[in-house]
């Protein structure tokens, strides 16, 4: 028994004057039972076939994917475009939010600055009053060398003291503050005074940031995937103890981001309290300081043998 094949398909849709398909309805749309969903297609624009007659054709008509619709509902165009709606509310929101920090650091920090000044002022006078031989403006002029010696990283209280000379930029030291630089921390507690300095930390900073950066990526691709392997175990575990799989995602980010804060935030307050001989708070402060790579300078580990580590700290 022969078994016939159905005719060939048409390549292309003819049209006609109305702008409807020749074989509209004919024994070859039936052939084709797509015809008539094509045809309705183009007639709503989702379809622009080349050399077309039809009157609704009014220019190139491209179908938009749902993924495309969805970029066009986020205001993204080219891959990344943000709205500028949307780019205007985070900007307000930002803006807000540095408001609120003024406000907030005004309110707690200036009433101790005040009185740190009429303590200053209190203390002066009693220093003048005790000692009537010094002249105010000597004073003034003494105190404006003494801070001038500290800025350039002199220990003026070892030079008043007459103690031997100990530069800041020794060997632990130098290699402390070349950390600080890779790793874009920054604490302002020691930084180069010459020319020649100046100089070289640019272009040090220049290669090393990026290298660091490398190596950073590295390490952490290799601990995530330990982390990885770590929390697929655990998962495998619960699910073997029919747990639902929501709860195991759940248990694995809540000790993933545990095991984070033990590793880069608990331990190193507790080392750098006990080393440096700091409160749990200004431990903390510290530590916080350092992560988020602000570095403000004010709490720095400053003794000669705590430099070492803290390297390591600021390297991991």
């Amino acid at each position: 028994m022969t078994k016939h094949c159905p005719s060939p398909v048409s390549p292309s849709l003819q049209c006609e004057g109305d702008g409807f398909p020749n074989d509209y309805g004919s024994r070859d749309s039936i052939i084709r039972a797509n015809a008539k969903k094509e045809w309705k297609r183009r007639r709503r624009g989702q379809i622009k076939t080349s050399g077309s007659c039809s009157s609704w054709d009014r220019g190139p008509v491209r179908a938009q994917s749902g993924t495309e619709r969805q970029q066009a509902d986020f205001g993204l165009s080219g891959g990344a475009a943000m709205r500028c709606s949307t780019l205007l509310a985070i900007f307000t929101g930002v803006l807000l939010y540095l408001v609120l920090g003024a406000l907030v650091f005004r309110a707690l920090e200036a009433p101790l600055e005040e009185k740190e000044h009429t303590q200053l002022i209190k203390d002066t006078m009693d220093f003048l009053f005790n000692h009537s031989c010094v002249d105010i403006h000597d004073l003034k002029k003494y105190v404006e060398k003494v801070l001038g010696a500290e800025g350039a990283g002199v220990s003026a209280k070892a030079a008043m003291a007459n103690e031997t000379f100990a530069t800041n930029w020794d060997v632990a030291s130098a290699l402390f503050f070349s950390g600080t630089i890779i790793t874009t921390i920054g604490y302002g507690n020691i930084s180069p005074k010459s020319n020649g300095g100046k100089l070289f930390c640019i272009f040090y900073a220049l290669v090393g940031i990026p290298l660091f950066g490398i190596l950073l990526a590295g390490v952490g691709d290799h601990l995530g995937t330990a982390l990885r392997n770590t929390v697929a175990k655990i998962e495998k575990l619960f699910l073997k103890w029919h747990v639902s799989p929501t709860i195991v995602r759940v248990i694995s980010a809540v000790l993933s981001i545990l095991l984070g804060c033990l590793l880069f935030v608990a331990v190193p307050i507790f080392v750098f309290q006990k080393v440096e001989d700091w409160s749990l708070l200004e431990s903390a402060y510290f530590v916080v300081i350092t992560l988020t790579t602000v570095g403000f300078g004010d709490y720095v580990a400053g003794k000669q043998t705590a430099r070492t580590y803290l390297a390591f700290f600021n390297i991991s």
